[in-house]
């Protein structure tokens, strides 16, 4: 029997009460991984640990760096290490940027980007005290191609890119890789509880086809959270600094 891809690995996901980060952190449990499923609401984070073997559930706000640095504090005190660490959490605000108000674009800002930064800055220590390991950023594909009513979420994930590749380099030489995942429309309730906004400011008579339309269908989730597993694993030992699109084609088509 061949040997599961992350096994004895300690990993941990933000945003894992739900959608992407709940697929990743199923994913890599699958592959052996010890999780800590991370989430703002604790009982989402629960509800998804109670499934994994071996995982433990922390509710963690990355906005705040004293929640973040306790979050790579817990999971060292309960597994003795961390090997990977996945900032997933994101929030997306539709609106456009001249009717958004300077509050959303700055918890759209301070979610999607600033809680990268803290999760980057207190699981390298870590990730360093053991030897070396992995971090996988979630940008997005909007980081490279503009899409009207989201430009604060597109703003904070061209940023990811940026951070991912600063961060990979600056700690290359500890054994840390650095690689972002830059999904395309992928069905997850973050994205369909926006759908009716879409249709509505950008008169849309059906979002669904424009996908369809687009990028031939919507991603799932536990396709963008194998691509999370292999950036994890040993099989993308020579990638860094990379930024794996995964979005069906659509930012490769004019129509």
């Amino acid at each position: 029997m061949s040997k599961l891809l992350l096994q004895d690995k300690v990993a941990i996901v933000t945003g894992a009460g739900r959608g992407l980060g709940e697929a990743i952190a199923r994913a890599y449990a699958a592959e052996g991984a010890k999780v800590v499923v991370s989430d703002l609401s604790l009982a989402a984070a629960q509800r998804v640990a109670a499934t994994l073997p071996g995982a433990s559930a922390v509710a963690c706000d990355v906005r705040v760096p004293e929640q973040v640095e306790a979050l790579v504090a817990a999971c060292v005190q309960q597994h003795g290490r961390l090997d990977i660490m996945v900032p997933n959490a994101g929030i997306a605000v539709v609106a456009p940027l001249a009717a958004q108000s300077y509050a959303q674009w700055r918890e759209v800002i301070s979610t999607n980007l600033d809680g990268v930064f803290l999760c980057i800055r207190y699981a390298a220590p870590a990730l360093i005290a053991a030897g070396g390991g992995s971090i996988i950023t979630m940008a997005s594909v909007t980081a490279k191609a503009a899409c009207a009513l989201i430009g604060s979420y597109a703003a904070a994930k061209a940023g990811v890119v940026s951070l991912t590749q600063t961060a990979a380099i600056e700690l290359r030489a500890k054994n840390i890789r650095v690689n972002a995942i830059l999904p395309g429309f992928v069905d997850t309730e973050l994205v369909s509880s926006h759908r009716l906004e879409f249709e509505q400011q950008l008169n849309i008579p059906d979002f669904n086809a424009v996908i369809a339309q687009r990028q031939g269908r919507y991603g799932t989730p536990e396709e963008v959270a194998q691509l999370a597993v292999f950036l994890a694993s040993e099989r993308s030992s020579f990638s860094n600094g990379s930024g794996y699109v995964l979005d069906g084609g659509v930012s490769s088509s004019l129509l």
